[in-house]
């Protein structure tokens, strides 16, 4: 079965297949007032906004959906080639 991309970022999430890009991605987080669960909740039932195709280091994902106190938020990740996820950024909309 071939997964969406959607499905296969929420699927890395499930198994915990995921890195940060630190410091950066804990210290916007920690701007915005988030939690990790906050991150978690949009990826499983947020979208993909926007796809980001000019990186050399890869195609790069916007997904937007709620926070767990509502607000609105984005995250930025992209697949490395090692397959894990990894979480760029994060940020309230």
């Amino acid at each position: 079965m071939i997964l969406s991309i959607i499905g296969n970022i929420r699927k890395k999430v499930i198994e915990k297949e995921y890195e940060f890009a630190i410091p950066h991605f804990f210290e916007e987080m920690a701007a915005d007032e988030l939690e990790f669960a906050d991150v978690k909740k949009t990826i499983a039932t947020g979208r993909i906004k926007r796809k980001f195709t000019r990186d050399p280091r890869g195609v790069r994902y916007e997904i937007v959906g709620r926070a767990l106190d509502g607000r609105e938020i984005g995250i930025i990740c992209r697949i490395k080639s090692t397959g894990k996820l990894l979480f760029i950024t994060v940020y309230t909309l």
